[in-house]
């Protein structure tokens, strides 16, 4: 029934806003930028919480086999440069200009497309690609609190993100469902982060951060790792419910509420040419995500 749809998309809605809230709260607030630990505990939760799921009959999901698991590699090791460069990225950049920036991986998307699989393109979505380019360009020049590490973050960020979305959307295997997928880049991301903490410096300057022993800090990683594991379960639901435009409205109307509830929430410094691009870039979104009445991305 249609209210049903109306109210997985709010409570997928809800879920978002408060999920990107918690994390910069984690990130940005607390200050704990040790990507590898953050990002390896949610993971972790996540494959924990998915793994009880399954066996309880929660969700369904089937014996992944060791050819499916190892064909879905390459989407695994660009969803952990995805949580990783993000992850860098929303600790030093506010949630709409990160998103700003974010909104940009649709132009990897279609270059990718366009040179490997020869799509046509519709001007709608064209017009809209161009004007989210035009704004991630132009951000950096008008943000008042430039970070250049962030920036340079950002960008592995969205080059991840549109990758992986090409390589999940022409994934030429029916062997894996959406949460198995997932399920796989989880274990990946545990095993790889894991690896990466030492080496990284992450595992002894978490040793070392001031609000480690903080009930605050603790709440907030809990938090993060839950609503990050209940975002998926919301998207995977919204997602097989609906048609990828109505897919498409319900993450930018998800976007467009994080971003005007931010200012009530973080200190920001925002000018009118940088609102400017925040505000072009999801105009942009807008036309992309009316475009794909007729499209396939």
């Amino acid at each position: 029934m249609q209210w049903r749809r109306h109210v997985t998309g709010l409570a997928f809605s809800l879920v978002f806003v408060v999920s990107y809230f918690t994390n910069k709260f984690v990130l940005s607030v607390l200050n704990f930028t040790y990507p590898t630990l953050f990002q390896g505990w949610q993971t972790f939760i996540g494959a924990a919480l998915l793994l009880l799921s399954g066996k309880f009959g929660w969700v369904e999901m089937s014996h992944i086999t060791r050819s499916a698991a190892l064909s879905w590699l390459p989407g695994s090791f660009l969803f952990v440069g995805n949580i990783y460069a993000g992850s860098r990225a929303l600790s030093r950049i506010d949630i709409p200009f990160f998103f700003t920036l974010q909104n940009s991986s649709h132009v990897v998307s279609y270059i990718i497309l366009k040179v490997v699989h020869r799509e046509k393109t519709q001007w709608l979505k064209l017009i809209g690609i161009s004007l989210m380019l035009l704004s991630a360009i132009n951000l950096p020049v008008y943000d008042p609190q430039f970070d250049y590490s962030g920036y340079v973050w950002a960008v592995g960020h969205l080059l991840c993100v549109g990758a992986y979305r090409v390589f999940q959307i022409h994934y030429k295997s029916s062997n894996l469902s959406d949460l198995e997928q997932q399920y796989i880049n989880y274990l990946f991301s545990v095993l790889l982060l894991a690896i990466a903490a030492h080496p990284t410096g992450d595992l002894m300057g978490a040793l070392e951060f001031p609000s480690l022993q903080s009930y605050t800090f603790h709440c907030g990683c809990c938090a993060s790792a839950l609503l990050g594991f209940l975002l998926l379960l919301a998207t995977v639901k919204l997602k097989s419910g609906l048609s990828l435009e109505h897919f498409g409205v319900w993450i930018f109307l998800a976007k467009v509420t994080a971003m005007c509830l931010s200012p009530f929430i973080f200190n920001m410094d925002i000018n009118a040419p940088s609102l400017s691009c925040v505000v072009i870039s999801h105009v942009g979104e807008a036309l992309l995500v009316y475009s794909q009445r007729d499209s396939q991305l």
